[in-house]
């Protein structure tokens, strides 16, 4: 799938340790919607994310990083990073790492006094993640 003129996808990830979060932008790179979560017990995520690649014909990939509050790394921020270089290595496609801060925080607060199935915090959150990415980065028109 090639992206017409003005056109990007931009896949963004939630890492978890037990569960992904994705979501995926408009084609023009404006808004983002949410993905069905990846559970890592289930198979393996740079296969699905291949998938997700091909299916909606991404460009870049974002992967929230859990920076610590008082800016530190974290255990979980080097998974982050680690888990951008092995996307980098095996899709091809550019990678950034988008500061996560409070956004599992953000979509519980999103998702307060609903019933909340497993992984919709994790959805939410790489919406959030990507929309602010978005916002930061807007489309050259």
């Amino acid at each position: 799938m090639s992206a017409e003129r003005g056109e990007r996808r931009i896949l963004a990830l939630d890492p978890g340790e037990r569960r992904v979060g994705m979501a995926v932008s408009d084609p023009l790179g404006i808004t983002a919607q949410g993905l069905p979560t990846f559970d890592r017990r289930g198979g393996d995520l740079v296969a699905r994310i291949r998938e997700v690649v091909s299916e909606y014909g991404v460009e870049r990939l974002v992967v929230g990083h859990p920076i610590g509050l008082s800016g530190r790394e974290t255990e979980a921020s080097q998974d982050a990073e680690a888990l951008a270089d092995r996307l980098r290595a095996q899709t091809g496609l550019p990678v950034d790492l988008w500061d996560e801060r409070l956004s599992s925080t953000e979509a519980q607060r999103v998702l307060a006094g609903r019933r909340a199935a497993k992984g919709d915090v994790d959805r939410v959150a790489a919406v959030l993640i990507l929309q602010g990415y978005l916002d930061a980065h807007p489309r050259d028109v």
